[in-house]
């Protein structure tokens, strides 16, 4: 096992911890930043053309191989992604979603409710809501807080979120909202004030005293990730002290948590109407980088791996629903929080096909940065990572193949 604190012998484990609590601010900003910067740079980086699944291999040398090719022995579902309305999408939008820079909890509930009905056709609420999941099921939210309370899934669509599924018939208690770390849920608001009743987790876990270890100096994400489940690509993984514990582990595999292997039976999907350089970090992005371990290196192939890791059983079959936050968005500066291009997009776009809502999403951002003079047109390579995910059967890239339901309220 590699050494899991990279401090001189010397120090004790409790100085190692210490260290670690005390520097984790100045580091976790820092590293956020620096991982920030290099997704937005592999975002825009030419890459290699996807093969179709029965070819889907990496033969070239210019890429590393990754084991993409298992995703494929686990045999489908009825409810793999594109899910049960592949290609369709539907967008409503309302200005009054957003007043004096606080969103509407009201508008935002009506907002989701018309695009639930208008995407699955039902004139039920919650008729709408069951074609998704059953009353009997483990539901996980998986929402986008790294960016803090400014440009985080907002605990507005969230409350909508969970209001609706209760009058479903969803009890609070077989509700998780998790995301990759549960210190950045805490600061984004995900707490259980906000949320009482709900289950609210993160797989990388710092402890009430600040510390990322237990008493016998293990780290507790590696108590919450399946090494059952891999995501393999011939990049080594190597990091400090004040890195591993964003990562969890180093090599060349990343592990899926716990929480999406075993903890849950479906997954509705909220990430934030954000970009990445001149790509978008949306529903996709949201769900491999929040669900695996060591992903610093997984910048290097930034497209394959947004497209790979939803192709693995727990993402492709879980993942039913896909709910992007667009009520407040940003258009350059993304994926980190800059509120000099932050914008009020008052939208939300549903769909259960992740790589349909990735493409009308990618569509609205661009036309926002076209509209600011940030760029003249839109950069073919921007779409690399979707449609790869569509040669893995994911989605619908194509958008003049997608259906966009555009609903205008207010």
């Amino acid at each position: 096992m590699m050494a899991l604190c990279h401090l001189p012998k010397r120090l004790s484990l409790l100085t190692c911890n210490t260290n670690l609590s005390v520097m984790k601010q100045v580091n976790r900003r820092n590293f956020l930043r620096i991982a920030g910067a290099g997704a937005a740079a592999a975002a825009v980086a030419p890459v290699l053309k996807a093969a179709a699944p029965a070819e889907y291999a990496f033969q070239q040398t210019e890429k590393p191989k990754t084991n993409v090719e298992d995703s494929f022995k686990v045999p489908r579902s009825a409810s793999s992604m594109p899910g049960v309305y592949p290609g369709r999408v539907v967008s409503v939008t309302d200005s009054r979603a957003v007043a004096d820079n606080v969103i509407a909890e009201q508008v935002v509930y009506d907002m989701l409710a018309r695009s639930m009905m208008a995407l699955t056709g039902e004139k039920k609420l919650k008729k709408a809501w069951l074609r998704f999941v059953s009353r009997k099921d483990r539901i996980g939210l998986k929402v986008n807080p790294v960016a803090g309370k400014s440009l985080s899934t907002s605990i507005e669509i969230t409350k909508a979120i969970i209001r609706q599924l209760e009058e479903s018939g969803i009890k609070r208690s077989q509700l998780t909202i998790w995301d990759r770390r549960n210190f950045d849920l805490k600061e984004a608001g995900f707490t259980p004030d906000n949320f009482p009743g709900i289950n609210i987790a993160g797989t990388e876990y710092i402890d009430e005293k600040g510390l990322y270890y237990d008493a016998d100096g293990i780290l507790y994400g590696e108590k919450r990730i399946d090494k059952n489940w891999s995501y393999h690509a011939d990049i080594e993984g190597e990091y400090d002290s004040y890195t591993i514990p964003y990562m969890i582990n180093g090599g060349k595999d990343s592990y899926f948590s716990r929480i999406v292997t075993q903890d849950l039976d479906k997954i509705i999907n909220v990430p934030i109407l954000k970009n990445a350089g001149n790509t978008v970090t949306l529903a996709l992005k949201n769900l491999a980088y929040g669900t695996v371990s060591n992903t610093g290196r997984l910048h290097q192939i930034w497209h394959e791996s947004c497209a790979e890791v939803n192709a693995f059983a727990p993402l492709r079959d879980k993942v039913v629903l896909n709910i992007v936050d667009g009520i407040k968005g940003c258009f350059n500066g993304g994926p980190g929080a800059n509120p000099q291009f932050f914008f009020n997009f008052n939208t939300i776009i549903a769909g259960s096909d992740p790589v349909a809502v990735d493409r009308v999403g990618y569509e609205m951002v661009l036309n926002k940065r076209i509209a600011e003079g940030i760029q003249k047109e839109g950069n073919p390579t921007a779409l690399n990572f979707m449609l790869m995910a569509e040669k893995l059967q994911l989605g619908v890239a194509d958008i003049k193949k997608i259906n966009h339901e555009q609903i205008t309220l207010g």
